[in-house]
């Protein structure tokens, strides 16, 4: 499918929204039907996020109509939301690229498009950047529009309310539509909302409300008094019938909840408020997964999907003939809960993210053992470190690109005090279509500089288990981390836990030619690797070094008798991590050694899937063994 093969009555002839605006108010309903049609027809064939976006279909439609793009400003928090934007501004024809290698982004990008005014894929920085690009609008003496949409998950996040209050402070003309799909607002409060806010915001009660303001500012005491009735008797009806009061508070002109499916009642609102000054928070109900049925029956599982079969949303991914691995995610999860059987201190923290990370497995056994805290990184750290001054043994799970957000509270609040807390670094090195934004690439490298830090990676699903094991009951002077991929684990028989010595690594396969030091899931790579070198007369010495802090020293300097050349592979960003770590050791204590470092360079990963992005940085077995040859030819002494 290389471009649209149905022919759409509105959606065909739109290929950017300046088109959708020469359409009259009355086209909207069946412009947004067929854009959710399309995405449904595109996104089950094959596959990506999928429910947020098929519940702002009509909200999008009606801000491409309302507003001036990308003239105005629209920033869309975290993503997921964006493919009905896409559809609009010119993407349509190759959605069925997203999240493909060369395709799409999942998620908003500013190299991809001038609609794409802001690019995340990590939630709660819209209306920090919208209002940055309003203070920027009014520095340059500009005249345009800025909006955030925002969804409810991303409130959690405490960035939304340093912006929130900075907002009111600045009072910029700026415009936050807050789309809430928790389906928490009836029907019947929807329609009376509705009749407030569209009073609230009419041109009528605006001017009502500015006269009253200037006329009773020139009557002294009596007009003070008359300004403070009229302004409880808005905040009355607001406090009763919305839940406007906290936005109200931080400086925000609230407005709704509104139905964000009734596409004309949008538009309305977005035209009454789109001119007011100050800060203005549009609140909008909509429904995950609105208009496909099976999305609207399982909006957990169909937030983002593979292809599956239109009509019931059922996997169409073919079985293997072999039943797969355990993922690492359930390996850690059953792990875990198998801990919490018999440690009663032991608990785990998660951060919006139970179930990719597999503490849904622990919270099902032990309910009061696991705390999700919503999209609040930051929070987490803390939280844990304030449990562990208690004797408890927190388990922070956090996708290695999410734990970046709270690297200052790492340091300070944990390190610092030398606290016992356990971060299982999820979806660590390259993960594959979620691309950049979702790349581990960077733990090694931000963890190892923390002081005291314990750092390490397993090489398999048994490793994780004695891994998680040993934090948790043996590494208990100060924080300890470890890091484990993405996906399916290697398949290995499980055993019972047991400790593994701090530091200490294992050699798995003996050479003379080249010491290969591998952590993580680098090390099968490496070993297959080693046979097709084996085969081309180099036999390699390959090393499962399981720390990257602390290093084992000791094997290093028995290594170092043996070896001149040494090449490292990590699946993580070169700078300062595992490799640095390394060659910072051998050039200070063995000086002379010849070493290659083999991980990603100083690049961003784009999206693909794990073994074409693997492939590509020479990071699967072939790769690996090139790179090996390469480097040990460009010396012509060291095969005899």
């Amino acid at each position: 499918m290389s471009e649209q093969s149905i022919e759409y009555k509105y959606l065909s002839n739109i290929d950017i929204p300046s088109d959708l605006r020469k359409l009259p108010e009355s086209a909207l309903r069946e412009v947004a039907d067929e854009v959710r049609e399309y995405m449904v027809d595109t996104i089950t064939k094959v596959g990506g996020h999928f429910g947020a976006g098929l519940g702002v279909v009509e909200l999008t439609v009606a801000l491409h109509y309302v507003f001036d793009t990308p003239k105005d400003k629209i920033v869309i928090d975290t993503g997921h939301q964006g493919y009905p934007h896409k559809i609009l501004t010119g993407r349509k024809n190759t959605l069925h690229t997203i999240r493909q290698k060369d395709g799409l982004s999942g998620f908003l990008k500013r190299t991809e498009s001038e609609y794409d005014e802001f690019g995340a894929g990590h939630a709660s920085t819209s209306i920090s950047a919208a209002l940055g690009i309003a203070s920027a609008r009014d520095l340059l003496g500009q005249d345009n529009h800025v909006v955030a949409v925002i969804g409810d998950g991303a409130m959690t996040g405490g960035l939304v309310y340093e912006a929130m209050n900075n907002c009111g402070v600045q009072q910029k003309k700026l415009i936050v539509i807050l789309n809430d799909n928790q389906m928490s607002i009836a029907p019947n409060v929807w329609a009376l909302s509705n009749y407030f806010s569209n009073l609230f915001a009419s041109p009528t009660a605006q001017k009502i409300r500015s006269n009253i303001w200037d006329m009773t500012g020139k009557t002294g005491e009596l007009g003070d008094r008359i300004r403070t009735l009229a302004h409880k008797i808005e905040d009355g009806l607001k406090a009763v019938l919305t839940p406007g009061m906290l936005f109200e508070a931080l400086g925000f002109n609230y407005y709704g909840p509104t139905n964000g499916h009734n596409i004309g009642n949008l538009v309305k609102m977005l035209q009454s408020v789109k001119d007011m000054n100050g800060p203005v928070l549009l609140h909008v109900i909509t429904q995950k997964g609105k208009g496909y049925k099976p999305a609207e029956a399982d909006k957990q599982f169909l937030h983002a999907i593979g292809k599956v079969d239109k009509i019931t949303g059922k996997s169409t991914a073919s079985k293997p003939s072999i039943p797969l691995p355990p993922t690492y995610q359930k390996v850690f999860g059953e792990a875990l809960t198998e801990i919490c059987d018999t440690n009663p201190k032991v608990v785990g923290i998660t951060a919006a993210m139970p179930d990719g990370t597999g503490l849904d497995i622990l919270a099902k056994k032990y309910p009061e053992k696991m705390t999700d805290v919503g999209i609040a990184e930051g929070h987490a750290v803390t939280f844990a470190a304030g449990m562990a001054t208690q004797g408890i043994i927190p388990v922070c799970a956090i996708y290695s690109s999410f734990l970046q957000r709270a690297f200052d509270h790492i340091c300070h609040d944990v390190a610092l005090q030398h606290l016992h807390v356990v971060f299982a670094l999820d979806r660590s090195g390259v993960v594959g279509a979620d691309g950049p934004t979702h790349h581990g690439v960077l733990d090694y490298a931000y963890l190892r500089i923390i002081q005291g830090m314990v750092v390490m990676a397993p090489k398999d699903e048994q490793e994780l288990r004695d891994m998680l094991y040993s934090a948790i009951h043996d590494y208990t002077k100060g924080p300890v981390s470890l890091r484990y991929p993405r996906g399916e684990s290697q398949g290995i028989a499980l055993q019972p836990m047991k400790s593994i010595p701090l530091g200490k690594g294992e050699i798995l396969r003996s050479g003379n030619d080249i010491c290969i030091l591998a952590i993580g899931n680098m090390v099968y790579p490496a070993l297959k690797a080693a046979d097709i070198l084996s085969k081309n007369g180099i036999e390699a010495e390959i090393v499962n070094a399981r720390f990257v802090k602390p290093l084992d020293t000791q094997l290093l300097d028995e290594l170092a008798e043996r070896h001149t050349y040494f090449m490292t592979v990590e699946d993580g960003q070169i700078q300062g991590g595992f490799g640095s770590a390394i060659i910072e050791y051998l050039a200070q204590n063995h000086p002379g050694k010849r070493i290659k470092l083999h991980g990603i360079e100083d690049i961003y990963v784009d999206h693909g899937t794990q073994q074409e992005l693997w492939a590509e940085l020479c990071l699967d077995a072939p790769g690996i063994a090139a790179k090996t040859q390469e480097f040990i030819h460009s010396y012509s002494t060291i095969i005899a």
